[in-house]
């Protein structure tokens, strides 16, 4: 998958692999929530259209 490529995914499914910053500072990783339930919310960059 592409970096600009979308994704729309079903409650319950799986999501595609990834590594982020975390808020709090390091990095998360899908690993990091497998096994768990987890809500991920994404909003544009401050000062950008969308």
């Amino acid at each position: 998958m592409s970096k600009n490529e979308v994704t729309l995914l079903s409650i319950g499914k799986k999501s595609p692999a990834f590594n982020l910053e975390a808020s709090t500072g390091g990095k998360l990783s899908s690993r990091d929530l497998e096994g768990r339930f987890a809500v991920i919310v994404f909003h544009p960059k401050n000062n950008t259209p969308g």
